[in-house]
């Protein structure tokens, strides 16, 4: 579950108490609203967002006025985490992303199915971002996007900053584009894990279950950028940023390091060639 769905349901969850204390049934409450009748539940449950008006004819129908300002705080909050996908896919966006990272000394990132950006070939990124551009529609400016990501991977050999990649073993035989572009991304992982500009973890397929994580990465303990199917959610929270910062660190206890490392990714590279 993302932060943002956690955000909706707990707005919903403050939501279902006001129209309780008022003894009012979630379709009694969409009929004196003129709503639909489940569009109550939809709020309640997390999966819709209430527009402000919404949240006014809410308060005003469980006698909740004062609740007003706060809950619209909520709902801007909710809100202004999604970007579209479009965006973030987009050069304009990679270019954002690469402004973070400048600004940044310490970066960490943890991915369960792909090698992270800063660390992929301009195969590989090429072919993620063509997956990425035809499953979502829009504008094509994969060629743009794949340059810009090129140059955000300088960020790696300038300035005093420090990195720390966690990648699941099993990025490690997702394939993408093809063998060929597979071997040249793993045979680079190798050499990069032995470089002294940062650390390199992988997570053992057999590793025991610790902690429920999807693709992050941490800027300095500032915020941390998630990017899900139809957005990339940035978390600045700090009892989120915490979360985050502690799953990490039970990540990063399971993962296999230096030449154990290598020896995993050699693993791989010798199934991809048979």
């Amino acid at each position: 579950m993302t932060s943002v769905q956690q955000a909706r349901e707990t707005l919903g969850v403050r939501l279902r108490e006001l129209r309780r204390q008022a003894n009012l049934t979630g379709l009694e409450l969409a009929r004196l609203a003129g709503w639909d009748n489940s569009k109550v539940s939809r709020y309640e449950h997390g999966k819709q967002t209430p527009s402000e008006q919404d949240i006014h004819t809410w308060c005003a129908l469980t006698n909740a006025p004062h609740d007003i300002a706060d809950l619209i705080a909520s709902v801007r909050s909710v809100e202004a985490a999604w970007l579209e996908w479009k965006r973030v896919q987009s050069h304009h966006a990679q270019r954002k992303i690469a402004r973070v990272e400048a600004e940044s000394k310490f970066i960490r990132g943890y991915d369960p199915d792909l090698i992270p950006g800063l660390l992929q070939t301009r195969d590989y990124a090429t072919a993620v971002l063509r997956e990425c551009v035809r499953f979502i529609g829009g504008p094509d400016d994969l060629g743009a996007a794949v340059a810009v990501r090129m140059e955000r991977q300088q960020v790696l050999r300038k300035g005093q900053r420090r990195f720390h990649f966690l990648i699941a073993e099993q990025a490690l035989y997702t394939t993408v584009g093809s063998d060929g572009v597979m071997t040249g991304q793993l045979e680079y992982l190798a050499a990069q894990v032995r470089s002294s500009r940062f650390a390199i973890g992988i997570i053992p397929r057999t590793a025991q279950f610790r902690v429920p994580a999807t693709n992050f990465l941490m800027y300095d303990a500032g915020h941390v950028r998630v990017e899900t199917v139809s957005a990339e959610l940035t978390i600045s929270q700090p009892r989120e940023v915490v979360l985050y910062e502690k799953a990490f660190q039970i990540l990063a206890k399971h993962a296999a390091k230096g030449e154990a490392a290598r020896a995993l990714i050699f693993e791989a590279l010798e199934a991809r060639t048979r």
